[in-house]
């Protein structure tokens, strides 16, 4: 097979992934937005349900708690293991840790397809299409960074918070 064929071809299918990971950069974007509303209301029930969950904790009662996910597994389930209940704030936390680590790649994929054309149009002098490909690539290394940063907040405090919970059952347990 000619080499200059399969370039073409590599060339050309890139060009394809271009409108997939722009719409998965929105839908990121949104969940994003979603994800920090979500954090926001369990922050706001947390507080406010922070004293009693501690007294709760210090008289070793098992009681349920909103905004407390691991928590209230454990209250729902007393006879979970801990690496059941790990793997329960693991996949509490999948999807902020997935969405913190692909909106990134998917920004620079999406920066990389327009660069071929860009490179084209530099070649032919065509200014404008060089600077219309280059918006598309750095807006969307921008948005992939802006989406990784709104999960990756949330992604850190739920994580210790639930590390936390996981202490606390330890507690409970006597152990």
């Amino acid at each position: 097979m000619n080499i200059a064929l399969l370039e073409g071809l590599l060339a050309n299918l890139s060009e394809y992934l271009m409108t997939p990971v722009l719409i998965c950069i929105v839908l990121l974007l949104i969940y994003a937005i979603y994800a920090i509303g979500l954090f926001a209301g369990m922050f706001y029930v947390r507080r406010k349900n922070a004293q009693q969950y501690r007294q709760t904790i210090q008289i070793k009662e098992r009681k349920w708690y909103s905004g407390y996910p691991i928590h209230n597994y454990f209250v729902n389930n007393p006879k979970a293991c801990e690496d059941e209940l790990e793997i329960f704030a693991l996949k509490k936390l999948e999807n902020l840790r997935v969405v913190t680590r692909v909106a990134p790649m998917l920004g620079l994929i999406a920066t990389m397809v327009p660069m071929g054309p860009a490179l084209k149009a530099l070649a032919d002098g065509n200014i404008q299409g060089i600077s219309e490909s280059l918006i598309i690539a750095f807006a969307s290394v921008i948005w992939g960074l802006v989406i990784a940063t709104l999960t990756f907040w949330p992604a850190s405090v739920k994580k210790r918070w639930f590390a936390s919970e996981l202490i606390n059952i330890r507690k409970l347990r006597g152990a």
